[in-house]
């Protein structure tokens, strides 16, 4: 039997990461059976992928980042606040600096230094920036659990990773879809919308490798994967799944939150 808590917390992260990439590839490869989603049916799973991620900013972010504060004899809030700001401001920086388009959007609202590209592109770098934090979440997490901080496990590390990865496959097939719809082939808007999560196993091993390296950065690293991860989910997730089934969304939501807090006190 293999002690889980014995292995480099870099490689847990990437293994988990992969997962969470695969399980978005699982649901991107639905657009090899439908071109267009019904919009009831994707308000309810941007409704509960914002409710995963909501959960998971608190359950295993914030709530060991003010654990870990107490531990090392900081004021319990301060490191969590400002890493948590610090997370969202960073995000708001990119956005405003990345070409990139929401989905469902005309190329005219396209976001960050403007550019000549084609839509598909700046769709694609819109849903990567969301994807940034969630693999960043990932790494931390297990960065935080290797440590031996209070509130931080490994359990609490895989039940983040499966979260992540059950709200990732709707999303895949949420993210294909667009593509489909401008007319890319179905093997094109598959490999844009499973390419959209490549970025999770790199984030996930940035994540955990400041962790491991930098312990006194813990409670911000943490915050800070949190406050990012609010900032999309407020931003972009949100209102999206908002335009049109409202109740469908927040359903969603509420279901989101749950079960991904009943897998991170479960587990963890």
């Amino acid at each position: 039997m293999i002690d889980i808590s014995q292995q480099n917390p870099v490689l847990l992260a990437l293994i988990a990461s992969i997962f969470t990439w695969g399980v978005t590839a699982i649901g991107a490869a639905g657009v090899f059976f439908f071109k267009t989603i019904n919009r009831k049916i994707l308000d309810g799973m941007l409704g509960f992928t914002a409710g995963v991620m909501i959960a998971a900013s608190f359950w295993s972010l914030l709530a060991p980042a003010i654990e870990v504060s107490k531990e090392m004899g900081m004021i319990s809030w301060m490191p969590a606040a400002i890493g948590f700001l610090s997370g969202g401001i960073f995000l708001w920086i990119i956005d405003k600096i990345i070409p990139h388009l929401h989905l469902n959007e005309p190329k005219s609202k396209a976001e960050g230094i403007k550019t000549s590209w084609h839509k598909t592109m700046l769709l694609f770098l819109a849903v990567t920036l969301h994807n940034f934090p969630e693999g960043l979440a990932i790494g931390v997490a297990f960065g935080a659990a290797s440590a031996g901080i209070p509130g931080a496990s490994f359990a609490g590390a895989i039940a983040l990773a499966v979260g992540i990865g059950i709200q990732n496959f709707p999303e895949g097939f949420a993210v294909a879809i667009p593509f489909r719809r401008e007319g890319e082939t179905r093997f094109k808007s598959f490999m844009y919308g499973q390419g959209s999560a490549l970025v999770e196993p790199v984030a996930a091993v940035l994540g955990a490798f400041a962790v491991t390296w930098f312990r006194p950065l813990l409670p911000y690293t943490l915050a800070f994967a949190a406050g990012a991860m609010i900032f999309v989910t407020v931003e972009e997730i949100i209102p999206e799944s908002q335009k049109e089934s409202t109740d469908i969304a927040t359903i969603g939501a509420m279901i989101g939150f749950t079960l991904m807090m009943i897998l991170d006190v479960a587990l963890g």
